[in-house]
């Protein structure tokens, strides 16, 4: 009975260990992705690409806004403008 224990643990530990990993990677490239913006090293195009949003607004105003409205979600500091 102890062994069957053991196992059922070992498969829960590696059935959720791959998707936490994801997630943090996701979360990585998200804020790579929102500080590069913020520093002006890509633009609003790009960074909407790169985090995979869908805009219907083709102005460059509207870019804007979308990444700067996703991107204020990961910041902690709301004085932070995008």
């Amino acid at each position: 009975m102890n062994i069957m224990k053991n196992l059922l643990f070992a498969f829960f530990l590696f059935a959720f260990i791959p998707q936490s990993k994801a997630v943090t990677t996701k979360m990585f490239k998200v804020l790579d992705t929102c500080a590069r913006y913020r520093l002006k090293e890509i633009d609003a195009k790009e960074a909407i690409e790169k985090l995979k949003l869908k805009s219907n607004n083709s102005s460059d105003i509207g870019l804007k806004n979308i990444v700067s409205n996703y991107c204020s979600v990961f910041t902690p500091n709301e004085r932070i403008e995008f």
